[in-house]
């Protein structure tokens, strides 16, 4: 619950964003950053999904900022939900996750642009403005990666088959990797014990593991390396 909706004069004026992350001081600095603009304004913000989605349905912004980790369910599950109900809502992700790994998969989405979040006070501006005129917003290297997958033979190194797994099963994967139980990860994910235990069976098949402990062994790597 830490939902806020603004109210301003120029709403007509202005393009107006909506914010949706967890940590409150990356919410203000991104509103002190966005509200210099003239032509732009902060008309609400969230630090869960499904208050996001709730406010999002009242407020219609013309764009919504999207950390894709959450508390409850992620930033991905409300990209595909605002993607779905509001198609012409541009979405842009602000997150802290690896770009060559969850760029392409914001983008699957429904996502419009991707930016780290160090990168953030940078690019957010120009991304704000490029994804409302229709452009994509990514970094030629994500770019790059998407045009060598789409003229590939299909011939997947061992490097990159974490691209294999699904979005749910690599969301089980790395909260696997942090350290979670099939109880924590089934209730975080609000889906039941033997859905998340399906996902493992998947992965270890995918990446070839031989062992639920050489996929927990894997996970805690991949996931410290993220971080």
């Amino acid at each position: 619950m830490d939902t806020k909706i603004n109210v301003n004069n120029e709403s007509k004026k202005s393009v107006r964003v909506f914010i949706v992350d967890d940590h409150p001081f990356l919410r203000e600095g991104l509103t002190m950053l966005i509200s210099r603009e003239p032509d732009l304004m902060i008309c609400g913000e969230s630090d869960n999904a499904d208050d996001a989605l709730k406010s999002i349905e009242t407020l219609m912004p013309d764009v919504a900022i999207v950390d894709l980790s959450l508390q409850g369910r992620s930033g991905l599950h409300l990209i595909k939900d605002v993607s779905r109900k509001f198609p012409e809502m541009p979405t842009l992700v602000l997150s802290m996750l690896d770009e060559m790994v969850y760029a392409e998969r914001a983008l699957r989405a429904g996502a419009r642009g991707y930016i780290m979040k160090q990168e953030a006070t940078k690019k957010v501006i120009t991304a704000i403005r490029d994804v409302m005129s229709g452009k994509l917003f990514v970094n030629p290297s994500v770019t790059s990666k998407i045009m060598h997958r789409l003229v590939s033979d299909g011939n997947i190194k061992h490097s990159c088959s974490i691209d294999l797994l699904s979005d749910r099963e690599l969301e089980t994967f790395k909260l696997t990797g942090n350290g979670l139980s099939t109880q924590q990860i089934s209730k975080k994910m609000k889906v039941g014990v033997k859905t998340i235990e399906t996902y493992r069976a998947r992965i270890k098949s995918k990446l070839k593991f031989e062992s639920s402990e050489e996929l927990l062994q894997y996970a805690i790597q991949w996931v410290s390396r993220e971080d």
